[in-house]
């Protein structure tokens, strides 16, 4: 017989032990997700209107390469997360839940990659 309440016993496992750092991650990302969503913004307006050889340029920069990759990475990394939980929660045929909940990270990883690749790309081709 435990002396724990129940709260105190269920706290922080959720439904399969694990919703405490998946609450976190989402948290974390939205956080670093901010300042990085502002600097984006920062970059693109400074490219409005830019030739190819502008971009290369802007993309050289070591900040700018670093700002666009971490919010390219934190970015879908987040979207990973939060479909994870619309999907959990809000698909009711199971068959179609499997499907989405394994192809949910196989899109955004092969998403991601070619976004990474991409700003690569132009990171070094100056």
């Amino acid at each position: 017989m435990s002396l724990r309440t129940p709260l105190g016993r269920a706290l922080g496992l959720g439904a399969a032990k694990d919703g405490t750092s998946h609450w976190w991650a989402q948290r974390l990302t939205a956080v670093a997700l901010v300042p990085l969503t502002f600097l984006f913004i920062v970059v693109v307006f400074a490219l409005k209107g830019a030739d190819h050889a502008r971009v290369v340029a802007l993309m050289g920069e070591t900040w700018v390469a670093l700002t666009v990759l971490l919010f390219v990475i934190a970015g879908f990394y987040h979207m990973r997360l939060a479909v994870q939980v619309v999907v959990e929660d809000y698909v009711h045929h199971e068959r179609a839940k499997m499907v989405l909940l394994v192809a949910l990270p196989l899109v955004c990883v092969a998403l991601g990659t070619a976004c990474v690749f991409a700003v690569l790309k132009l990171a070094f081709a100056g």
